[in-house]
């Protein structure tokens, strides 16, 4: 039987922990546990140029030198070499070139060559660098023995090299990748460049947001431009497009519908490490201590918690639960102005943990933090692990999705394998994914996500919370990986069996 071979991009891999780096890193684990497939990963960065993991063709090193070149790759995704000067000049050259040399390669059609990553030396690098934010230990050996290449040019430089097409033609003109031996490339966003011709290109489709909320991204012209443009080019050379959900196909045909014959929905896969796992209450006092953001604009006040968990008073310590990146379109400031009408009027005890990492003009949301992280009422929490986050899920009164624009929404679902309870925006894409496994407000009425919120946590409120549990179980279930890997399975063969009737632009 032939194997089937796939290069799946890892460049979001680099960047953080939910969301699109967390759905890479599950889905390369996945597909890698799949039989007669042989998945290999490509590196990248998103601004910086990469040294090559393995020599200019032809030219062949030493196992000392290989292991050198190698280093000084790994060393060039953190920061500049620092051997010599010499060194520095050489480096500095190269990355002022890097963008005259792509639009050489775009004018005489020779394509972009991937190096090979030995990975046997450096198993340690792919697991802390891409992997360990979101899997276990027990899957480092199995990530390990797979193939990595790499792609020196920067994911920005990509982009901006197909834009600058836009001074010559009406449309951009992207510079071509090497991917011959492979027969389906899985980019995690729309990709600015071409595949070699045996090759199926397949975008992970994850949102829109860019195109129908770009006052909410951040850096938003070259933001939305990168996004239409690379998308507008997959579109016109005939890939792929595999969307996160039914709602994000939507979106996609809104703006291309051409493309509709060749869309399919494959929900996220969420991790088997999320489970209803029997702990103390008292261990939510310990991880807010040890992950409260360090952050010296927002200082939380801690001797309400510690009173209330050294005191074993912990049964009485109640809190929401917020579980995303700060940022515009998260809708921050819409839950906090409806817990803070709980907190004036019935629930003067509710407290507020939220989870995750700043992204970009969350300025106005750490304002509403402040007054009430100095009280002891908000507490900010980063960098939180897998384990730790589970717990904060179950003994959470409730996990709140508020969200005014979702491709998926990770946290509600982890929080239903949890245990826990999912109350959510009212938008279509938490409609499909949650279902009848969370209750719905407003996403721009802070008084009816208040009442909604109420209604579910109150003490009379028992019943709902009953059925949402159970409803929550069953629901979740629908996208753990022994659900959702076999509709890849499907994906991938069905594309392979139609093969000859694919015809590019």
């Amino acid at each position: 039987m032939h194997i089937t071979k796939i290069l799946l991009d890892l460049k979001p891999a680099l960047d953080g922990y939910a969301g699109i780096p967390q759905e890479s890193r599950l889905l390369f684990r996945g597909l890698r546990a799949l039989a007669d497939y042989d998945i290999e990963g490509l590196i990248q960065h998103g601004g910086k140029v990469l040294r090559p993991a393995s020599p200019a063709k032809g030219k062949l090193l030493s196992t000392s030198r290989r292991i050198h070149q190698h280093s000084r790759m790994i060393v060039s995704l953190f920061e500049k070499s620092d051997e010599n000067s010499l060194e520095k000049v050489v480096q500095n050259i190269h990355t002022y070139l890097a963008p005259l040399l792509i639009e050489l390669r775009k004018v005489s059609c020779i394509p972009i060559t991937l190096s090979h990553f030995e990975s046997d030396y450096f198993d340690d690098f792919i697991w802390q660098t891409l992997f360990s934010k979101t899997l276990q230990p027990e899957d480092k050996k199995l990530i390990s023995q797979a193939c990595y290449r790499i792609i020196k040019q920067s994911r920005k430089q990509l982009h901006r090299a197909g834009l600058d097409g836009l001074k010559f033609f009406s449309n951009p003109w992207y510079v071509s990748i090497n991917t011959k031996g492979f027969d389906f490339f899985l980019a995690q966003t729309p990709f600015p460049g071409k595949v070699s011709s045996e090759t199926i290109m397949v975008v992970r489709y994850h949102d829109s947001v860019p195109m129908f909320m770009p006052h909410t991204i951040n850096d938003k012209v070259f933001h939305e431009s990168s996004h239409f443009y690379a998308l507008q080019e997959n579109v016109r050379a005939g890939a792929y497009f595999s969307c996160i959900s039914e709602s994000t196909r939507h979106d996609l045909l809104k703006i291309f519908p051409e493309a509709e014959p060749r869309t399919s929905v494959i929900h996220n896969m969420v991790s088997t490490d999320y489970f209803d796992e029997a702990t103390s209450k008292g261990l939510v006092g310990v991880i807010i201590r040890n992950r409260i953001s360090r952050d010296k604009e927002l200082v939380s006040n801690l001797k309400c918690l510690n009173a209330d968990f050294d005191s074993n008073q912990s049964c009485d310590f109640t809190y929401l639960l917020m579980v995303s990146t700060i940022e515009p379109r998260k809708n921050h400031l819409l839950l906090v102005s409806a817990w803070e009408r709980l907190k004036y009027t019935t629930m003067p005890n509710l407290k507020l943990v939220v989870v995750g990492n700043y992204g970009w003009d969350q300025g106005p949301v750490i304002d509403a933090f402040r007054p009430w992280a100095k009280r002891g009422d908000i507490f900010h929490l980063t960098n939180v692990p897998l384990h730790e986050l589970r717990a904060l899920y179950k003994h959470a009164v409730a996990t709140i999705c508020p969200s005014i624009a979702e491709g998926f929404d990770y946290s509600g679902i982890e929080a239903m394998l949890s245990g826990g309870i999912t109350i959510a925006s009212d938008i279509p894409v938490h409609r499909e994914i949650f279902q009848n496994a969370a209750d719905y407000f407003n996403p721009h009425s802070a008084d009816d996500a208040a009442m909604v919120i109420q209604r579910v946590i109150a003490n009379d409120g028992e019943a709902i919370r009953k059925q949402l549990r159970e409803y929550g179980h069953k629901t979740a279930n629908l996208y753990t990986p022994d659900k959702i890997l076999p509709k890849w399975h499907d994906f991938f063969q069905g594309l392979k069996a139609s093969r000859g009737k694919v015809s590019y632009n």
